[in-house]
């Protein structure tokens, strides 16, 4: 390969399967689901199911009740945030301790199983970024006993979509001298950063491909997609519209908690005690970062599956529980008849948290 800067995005196999089976290694070769608590006679969604059952059609998001369905004979197991945290700031430190042309490399977090690798400034000969790879992939299996995969480009966004072509367990390269010939032909929601609200909204424009979406008129996609969408999509399909590396650590703008009702509740004075025992949650994270809430979402799942969120900015920063339980439940005042006629199957409460550092006067709680 030409010598050029490249990236690294490497992504862990199924990890969280991963970890639940290295917890339970008569698990190896089974089919098993990960998700809500692990039974799936109840409500929750999968948050990760290992290959053996992706073979069944068991895929992330699914009710765990249609996963059921799909593999009778998996195995189900309940979501262990934790145990996934400690591995995975495992796999973080492993690749932050490496070099990478003579100098330490940089390192992009975007999740529990992935992160973007890439020379810090002032490096020296990068060598073949295939041998990079591999010393990744030999320093995080020898640091957790967990296999990954790596994405090699010349730009973030090309490594991320090479990860798909290696997995699992193996590395792909992806830059701009093979990016049509390899995603030319493929649907535009394969491009990382289009999803399937925004691949249905090109197809319907008339762009299917990735080629379609090269050859495009820009002045078309910005007149239906907005002047600054519609290129932007269209230089994700050229492989171009990529961002450096950023290392620096992630920081919350905000904290919510979710929870799903076994059973819908269709009294809305014990919906809005659940919004108050919700947002009292979220307090106590927010506080943990020493930082008040400026404004509050409140989510709500109506039977039989539809979302409605709702929000509102507070006059001013407050970590007053009774000020954001009351914004939280005004909220509910904003649904119409026919939303408050269906019962509740889940509801969520988010507080956005003022920048760090920024330095506030908080508002005083009102009289009582």
């Amino acid at each position: 390969m030409v010598d050029m800067t490249w990236v690294l995005h490497v992504d862990m196999d199924q990890f969280i399967a991963a970890v639940e089976i290295q917890r339970h290694p008569e698990l190896a070769g089974v089919p098993v689901v990960v998700g809500g608590r692990g039974d799936p006679t109840e409500r929750g969604v999968v948050s990760t199911a290992s290959y053996e059952a992706r073979e069944f059609g068991v895929g992330s998001g699914m009710p765990l009740r249609v996963a059921k369905r799909k593999c009778p004979d998996a195995v189900f197991l309940p979501v262990d945030a934790p145990a996934y945290e400690a591995v995975s700031a495992t796999v973080m430190e492993t690749l932050r301790s490496l070099t990478w042309g003579g100098v330490p490399v940089l390192v992009q977090v975007l999740g529990w199983d992935e992160a973007f690798v890439g020379p810090g400034p002032e490096h020296g000969d990068l060598g073949d970024p295939e041998d990079m790879a591999a010393l990744v992939m030999e320093s995080v299996l020898a640091a957790t006993g967990l296999h990954c995969s790596v994405g090699i480009g010349d730009n973030t966004l090309r490594a991320k979509n090479a990860t798909d072509f290696g997995k699992p367990r193996g590395t792909y390269a992806l830059t701009a001298a093979n990016w049509l010939e390899v995603m030319g032909d493929r649907p535009t929601k394969a491009l990382w950063g289009i999803g399937a609200k925004t691949a249905a909204k090109l197809s319907a424009l008339g762009f299917e491909t990735v080629a379609d979406l090269v050859a495009s008129d820009p002045a078309v996609l910005a007149d239906a997609l907005g002047p600054t969408m519609g290129p932007y999509y269209r230089g994700l399909a050229t492989g171009a519209s990529a961002q450096p590396i950023d290392p620096q650590p992630y920081v919350a703008r905000a904290h919510g908690r979710e929870t799903t009702f076994q059973t819908d509740l269709d009294d809305w004075d014990a919906v809005a005690d659940e919004v108050r025992a919700l947002t009292e949650r979220v307090l106590a994270d927010i506080d943990a970062e020493g930082r008040p809430a400026v404004r509050v979402g409140l989510k709500i799942r109506l039977a039989p599956f539809i979302t409605v969120t709702r929000s509102l900015t507070l006059p001013g920063p407050t970590n007053h529980l009774p000020t954001l339980s009351d914004a939280a439940v005004s909220l509910l005042d904003r649904l119409d008849a026919q939303q408050r006629a269906r019962p509740v199957r889940l509801l969520g409460v988010r507080l956005e948290m003022i920048p760090p550092g920024e330095a506030v006067s908080p508002v005083a709680p009102p009289p009582r």
